[in-house]
């Protein structure tokens, strides 16, 4: 799946879907025993635990994004005034313009997103340096190369997915509303969710929702979609899909909305975030200068496992048979080091942004090896 650090992967090779290998299993502690809701009822309960991603405000129903992280993440870069950086995930813009505030005239930002709301957003920052690309950020390195760009002294990723496109009801991200499943951070190109529903198997379904969603009803759950899709009734709305998952699912967490793990697993597969995830990290081990930074926030293990065993295996690069005869000075040498603890927010940020309570923000820095 990851390509040389020295070859860019093409938006052909993200489209190739595929399912992760199997991720760790869920905690094995009980649930507590709840009857199925109705439908109506969950899609109205507005302040349940949506999608199971906390980067965005529970509280809010409109388009507006609290920017997670802002002020830990931009010093994390440890910015030159004179430097060059990229931003993989816009957004809204958070992090790019508090950027922009720390680069000098010669400083320069490029900013990836895939999401068209995003690319309109960009368009309100009137700055000579700074440059918006459509992409996801799996295709950053040969965006840049384009650029006449080969080297950049940080980059940030801030994963996940943010509050307007939760709250924009014809997203089709949130079981908040009954909209069309759609789930595609890029409207522009791919599958939706119920293209995906409309032609997979049950086992394929099965394995996507264990995985990427770590549910434990994983079975039931796909074995009910695909029964009611055969019985001649197409799942093109996210009010049907909830209601399928809420017969399907007898125990779940207090507090969550049955659904939460499998919406979080289509739209994790419809748009391949882990596999794009994946593909970037060793484009930025290419792209980062020396005493570069790299800065990802995180807001699920399936995210942050990546993340950190990346990191892990570009700082110790001695994997050579225990007892093996080489000189100290002939070890492979780290090109990656992990800078402090992992950052998470404050107990201040997280009661103003509740959404913010499971993010993870890891740092490292590239070293001078080549």
């Amino acid at each position: 799946m990851i390509k040389g650090v020295n070859d860019a992967p093409t938006k052909a090779l993200l489209s190739a879907k595929k399912v992760s290998p199997k991720s760790a299993s869920l905690s094995d502690a009980l649930m507590s025993e709840k009857p199925t809701p109705d439908v109506s009822d969950l899609i109205s309960k507005s302040n349940t635990n949506l999608l199971n991603d906390s980067s965005v405000d529970d509280s809010s129903s409109t388009n507006s994004h609290i920017t997670v992280l802002l002020d830990e993440a931009v010093q994390a870069l440890a910015i030159k005034p004179d430097g060059i950086y990229v931003d993989g995930t816009f957004g809204r813009g958070g992090h790019s313009k508090k950027i922009l505030e720390q680069l000098g005239l010669n400083g320069r930002l490029i900013a990836f997103d895939r999401d068209l709301s995003a690319i309109e957003s960009s368009k309100a920052i009137a700055d000579a340096r700074f440059s918006m690309v459509h992409s996801h950020f799996a295709g950053m390195q040969a965006e840049l190369a384009d650029m006449g760009i080969a080297k950049v002294d940080g980059i940030l990723l801030d994963l996940g997915i943010s509050s307007p496109q939760i709250d924009q009801a014809s997203r089709g991200f949130s079981f908040r509303y009954d909209a069309p499943l759609d789930m595609r951070m890029d409207q522009s190109s791919g599958k939706t969710a119920a293209d995906f529903l409309a032609s997979t198997t049950e086992q394929v379904l099965a394995e996507v929702i264990k995985n990427y969603g770590e549910e434990r009803f994983a079975k039931q759950i796909a074995r009910a979609i695909i029964t009611e899709r055969n019985d001649g009734r197409a799942i093109t709305t996210t009010g049907q899909l909830t209601k399928i998952v809420a017969g399907a699912v007898t125990r779940f967490e207090p507090g969550q909305n049955p659904a939460t793990r499998t919406f979080q697993a289509l739209r994790i597969h419809v748009n391949q975030e882990l596999e794009e995830l994946t593909l970037a990290m060793p484009q930025c081990l290419a792209l980062l200068a020396p005493q570069g930074r790299l800065a990802v926030i995180s807001f699920h293990s399936l995210e942050d496992r990546i993340v950190k065993q990346f990191v892990r295996d570009q700082a110790n690069r001695d994997d050579l048979p225990a007892n093996f005869p080489v000189r100290a000075s002939e070890l492979p040498q780290p090109k990656l080091t992990g800078v402090g603890k992992t950052i998470k927010p404050t107990a201040k940020e997280v009661k103003r942004n509740p959404r913010s309570r499971s993010a993870v923000l890891r740092v490292a820095e590239r070293t001078n090896v080549i």
